[in-house]
C-alpha cells in the first residue's frame, strides 16, 4: 500500500530525530571529519539538512545566480557557508526546529525529503564508524524514488545493466547479473555511495566492482 503525505512526513520527522540524536553525540572534533560526500565535513551535511527542510523561492534563485546554474555547487556551497557560519550548538538548535516542518522546495517531493534523511544520516554515521539503522519501509520508499528520478543520482542508468535485488524485503528491478544486499544498502550504491560496495552479494556485485575498482 502507498503511503499517504501525511504518513511519509511522519517518517521525515523521524528520521530528523534519528540524526538529531545522532549529532548530540559527537564530540567537537567529530563535527568537521569528512563525511562520505566528497568535500562535505559532517557539520556541512548536518547544514544541508537544514537548509533544505524550509526552502524558499527567493533563497534558491539567490543562490542559483552564486552557484552560476549549477546545482550541485548551489547545494554544497550553500551548506559550506551557512556550516561555517553556525557553531555546533547552533546546528542542532536549527535542526531540532526542523523536526515538525513539511516544507519540500519547488519541483521535489516529502520522499526526497525523506530520501535525503536517510541517505545523509549514513553520510555522517558509516565514516565515524557509527550504526545507525535504516528504516526498511522507508528506504524501499526511498529507493523507488531514486530509481524514477534522472539527476541527480541517475540510477537507472547507470544500474540498468544489472538485477538488483532486496535480501530483507521485496523489491527488485532490473536484469542481468544479479546484486543482492538489504534494501538501505541499494539505496546507498543508487545514490552513488560505495561505502557498502564490498559487501554487495551476486555476479553483479563482483562485476561492478571490477568496474569501479
Amino acid at each position: 500500500m502507498t503511503p499517504t503525505s501525511d504518513e511519509i512526513w511522519q517518517a521525515v520527522a523521524a528520521e530528523r530525530v534519528t540524526l538529531l540524536e545522532l549529532l548530540e553525540g559527537l564530540s567537537e572534533s567529530d563535527w568537521d571529519r569528512p563525511s562520505l560526500c566528497d568535500g562535505w565535513r559532517v557539520r556541512d551535511v548536518a547544514a544541508h539538512v537544514i537548509l533544505s527542510s524550509s526552502p524558499t523561492i527567493a533563497a534558491l534563485l539567490i543562490n542559483l545566480i552564486r552557484a552560476r546554474g549549477n546545482l550541485t555547487r548551489l547545494s554544497r556551497d550553500t551548506a559550506i557557508r551557512h556550516a561555517d557560519r553556525s557553531p555546533s550548538r547552533q546546528l542542532l538548535v536549527q535542526l531540532r526546529a526542523t523536526i515538525p516542518l513539511r516544507v519540500a522546495a519547488p519541483g521535489t517531493t516529502p520522499t526526497d525529503r525523506l530520501m535525503d534523511l536517510l541517505v545523509h544520516i549514513q553520510d555522517i554515521a558509516i565514516p565515524l564508524g557509527l550504526s545507525r539503522d535504516m528504516p526498511t519501509a522507508s528506504a524501499r520508499l526511498a529507493l523507488d524514488r531514486v530509481w524514477t528520478m534522472n539527476w541527480p543520482f541517475h540510477a537507472h542508468r547507470k544500474l540498468s545493466p544489472y538485477r538488483l535485488i532486496a535480501t530483507d524485503t521485496h523489491w527488485t528491478v532490473g536484469t542481468g547479473p544479479t546484486i543482492e544486499a538489504p534494501i538501505a544498502d541499494l539505496l546507498l550504491l543508487a545514490t552513488g555511495r560505495t561505502a557498502k560496495l564490498a559487501t554487495l552479494d551476486g555476479d553483479g556485485a563482483f562485476l561492478l566492482r571490477n568496474d569501479l575498482g
